[in-house]
C-alpha cells in the first residue's frame, strides 16, 4: 500500500457568525475529502493535526478516527466530513496526517497537505 494512493483534499472557510474578532476569537470550518485510489479497502484509524496561528503558537491534536468515526473506504470510495478550528489570530495554518490500515493489516500514514485558515479580505 502506497500512501499516495489515498488523496486528501481540504476546503477551509471562515465562520463570521461564530467568531468574535474584538475578543481575538476566529472560528474556521474545514471540509475534508479522503479518497481511496488503492486496489484494496483502507480504514482511517486516527488523526494528527498541527495547527499554527499567526503568532507562531503551535497546537497538536491527536485522536481516534475523524468526527467520531473510523471510516472504512472501499477502492474508489470517498469519505467527506466537516470539522472546525478556533484561532486567536485571523490567519493560521493546519497540516497533519491520518494513520490508516490497509485490508491486509499493514499500517501507513497519509499526509494532510498544509492549508491556510484566513478571514476574507474586505475590499474598499
Amino acid at each position: 500500500m502506497k500512501s499516495e494512493q489515498v488523496v486528501v483534499k481540504v476546503v477551509p472557510r471562515y465562520l463570521p457568525e461564530q467568531s468574535e474578532p474584538e475578543r481575538q476569537q476566529y472560528v474556521f470550518a474545514y471540509t475534508v475529502q479522503i479518497t481511496n485510489h488503492a486496489e484494496q479497502p483502507i480504514q482511517v484509524v486516527s488523526r494528527h493535526w498541527i495547527i499554527s496561528d499567526a503568532n507562531q503558537n503551535v497546537q497538536e491534536v491527536r485522536g481516534l478516527g475523524v468526527v467520531g468515526q473510523q471510516p472504512l473506504l472501499a477502492p474508489g470510495e470517498t469519505f467527506e466530513y466537516t470539522s472546525g478550528c478556533p484561532l486567536t489570530t485571523p490567519v493560521g495554518t493546519m497540516r497533519g496526517f491520518y494513520h490508516c490500515v490497509s485490508e491486509d493489516g499493514i499500517p501507513f500514514d497519509v499526509a494532510i497537505p498544509e492549508f491556510v485558515l484566513a478571514i476574507p479580505r474586505t475590499l474598499h
